[in-house]
């Protein structure tokens, strides 16, 4: 397809997008569920090496560790139990270092979870659970977790970034739900997940692929959202 005529046929859509992100809802976290001990936080990735040090980090990403520490504090005073952190800890060959320059090697200071989750009171009792591949739950600890916790039905996905680590999570445990039949809620609060951004022209300069981070922010989240992850703006 022709650039012109591709750029003509997506500006209805885009138009809706930016639209239907606009009018995203804002949720109440004590109406999310019934009980606070049937529902669990889910972050990944929220580490030095995208926020602070190394070549994968951004200020974008940055950003959103402010409001994830906030609903941390709102939801472990609300009763909430369950914070599961997922978290990239690579070894050293990691096979994924075809695709992205090396980061999060494991047992090093990127791999750690962000200062602000350790100054968190509650941090000891957290779940880290380590990974090596963008998805949470390939070759680690996290669908063992969801086993021994079949209470949890209601499940708050946070992090980054937003069209890589965030929808494989959300959209793993959406679809587990689906295949196992389990009526279980996934719900991703917007101002609590971003995605990186290297313009064309910057990419050209380093040698590396694009990534405009506006626009796949937008497209990722309405694919969750056509899967049936509920997003929204944000939780208070």
């Amino acid at each position: 397809m022709e650039l012109s005529t591709l750029m003509t046929k997506s500006e209805p859509f885009l138009r809706y997008l930016a639209g239907w992100e606009a009018a995203l809802p804002e949720a109440d976290l004590a109406g999310l569920a019934p009980e606070m001990g049937r529902m669990a936080i889910i972050s990944v990735d929220v580490i030095n090496g995208f926020c602070y040090t190394g070549p994968l980090a951004s200020p974008r990403i940055q950003r959103i560790v402010g409001p994830i520490v906030s609903l941390f504090e709102r939801a472990h005073a609300a009763g909430v139990q369950h914070f599961v952190l997922a978290q990239e800890a690579h070894e050293p060959d990691a096979v994924e270092f075809a695709q992205y320059p090396p980061h999060g090697v494991k047992e090093t200071d990127e791999a750690e979870a962000v200062p602000e989750f350790k100054a968190l009171p509650f941090y000891g009792d957290m779940v880290v659970v380590p990974k090596n591949s963008i998805h949470p739950a390939l070759n680690t600890r996290l669908e063992a977790w969801l086993q021994d916790h079949p209470q949890v039905d209601t499940f708050i996905v946070v992090g980054d970034c937003t069209d890589l680590c965030t929808y494989q999570l959300a959209m793993h445990l959406r679809l587990r739900a689906n295949a196992h039949q389990l009526h279980q809620r996934v719900i991703l609060p917007v101002n609590c997940t971003d995605t990186f951004d290297l313009p064309v022209e910057a990419a050209q300069m380093i040698g590396a692929v694009p990534h405009d981070g506006d626009l796949l922010h937008l497209v990722f989240l309405y694919s969750m959202m056509l899967n049936g992850v509920e997003v929204v703006r944000s939780i208070h």
